[in-house]
């Protein structure tokens, strides 16, 4: 033992370099260990009826729910409250301290009826509202505060009880509080008419579905205000012409890309020309050659591609037979004003007339009996 060499055995370890050791060990497990345990008490304070995933998840699907959960993992990213019985949301329903970082929120199939104020501000990570199928009667235009909103997308399809409710949509969108907006759903709404400056707030807006919504025309609507426009959904409308000017905003909005025009009903006379003329050069409408005329009788399933104008009908426009009609009635009320004083001024000289008209009475009766005795 005593001619063992010092030269291969390991050094003592002095006691001050075992004690960090202990504790960069300590420090270890509890950064391993705290984010854990953080985690886990937040997945048992999650709301009964859902479930709550640890990537930041709250799924509360068909659980019969009559208001919002409360309690909600200050995690949360994705909140689904699909098919449930939430008629309808308070004002500040989404406004707890701190606020929640909710990116995406799904209030689809609810039923929901009504929407307050504010109740769906104070949210300033949100990006994506689904408040799809439901029977929105009434609509907050403050529902997402007045300040600007963070929100991309906003799915309204099928989410409004009666076609009265366009000017509900109207209110809401002319509140300048979606300068990030991008994607506007709604389809499948009883719209019949849209008010000439209805997205005239929407800066960003790209894509705007208008599928199945009743559409007639388009008569009012600006397009010109949507520079950032890159697809209009209008397909399976009503729609019978598009005017000329609206056929000129769309190829003049520098990212537009994509029109559905299918299944409407178009009438094929001077009117259509623009649009006409505009598919044959374009690539933008998809199936294209699928579109035809459903009126008149003698042109009813002709492709649009295909017409020639040199044989077409064009009756008067219906904007000039409104203009026209709205002539008219000018005309009526004038005459009608015009006759109303004519009458005044016969009443309030109803004496001088009365004494008027005996006068020429008496000159009558004398010239007759003058000319009876000669």
């Amino acid at each position: 033992m005593l001619g063992c060499s010092r030269w291969g055995s390991a050094p003592p370890t002095p006691v001050g370099e075992r004690r960090r050791r202990a504790a960069l060990t300590e420090g270890l497990l509890l950064a391993v260990i705290f984010p854990s345990w953080a985690l886990a008490q937040q997945l048992t304070d999650c709301p009964r009826a859902c479930h709550c995933s640890e990537n930041g998840t709250v799924t509360c699907v068909n659980q019969n729910l009559t208001e919002v959960p409360r309690g909600l993992p200050r995690t949360v990213r994705d909140l689904l409250l699909s098919g449930n019985c939430i008629a309808g949301l308070q004002p500040g329903t989404f406004s707890p301290e701190p606020p929640l970082q909710l990116s995406y929120l799904s209030l689809s199939s609810n039923c929901l009826e009504w929407v307050g104020d504010d109740a769906l501000a104070g949210l300033p990570s949100l990006r994506q509202v689904d408040l799809s199928h439901n029977r929105l009667s009434s609509f907050s235009a403050v529902a997402f505060g007045n300040s600007s909103s963070p929100i991309e997308e906003l799915n309204l399809s099928d989410s409004f009880s009666s076609t009265s409710n366009v000017t509900l949509i109207a209110e809401l969108l002319h509140q300048r509080v979606f300068p990030n907006l991008t994607l506007l759903d709604l389809s499948n709404n009883r719209l019949l008419s849209l008010p000439a400056d209805m997205f005239s707030s929407l800066p960003s807006l790209r894509h705007l579905n208008l599928r199945n919504s009743s559409l007639s025309g388009l008569y009012h609507v600006d397009f010109s205000n949507l520079p950032q426009l890159q697809s209009l959904n209008l397909s399976d409308n009503a729609l019978r012409c598009l005017r000329n000017s609206t056929v000129v905003q769309l190829r003049r909005l520098p990212h537009f890309s994509s029109l559905d025009l299918r299944r409407n009903a178009w009438v094929c006379d001077c009117r259509i020309e623009a649009l006409a003329n505009w598919l044959k050069e374009s690539d933008l409408v998809p199936a294209k050659e699928t579109l035809g005329c459903s009126s008149p009788d003698e042109m009813r399933g002709r492709p649009l591609v295909s017409l020639d104008f040199t044989d077409v009908d064009c009756p008067v426009p219906s904007e000039d037979q409104t203009q026209l009609q709205t002539s008219y009635v000018f005309l009526g009320i004038v005459l009608a004003l015009i006759g109303a004083i004519f009458l005044l001024v016969l009443y309030l000289n109803r004496k001088g007339i009365k004494k008027w008209m005996y006068n020429i009475r008496d000159a009558c009766r004398d010239h007759m009996e003058g000319y009876h005795y000669s």
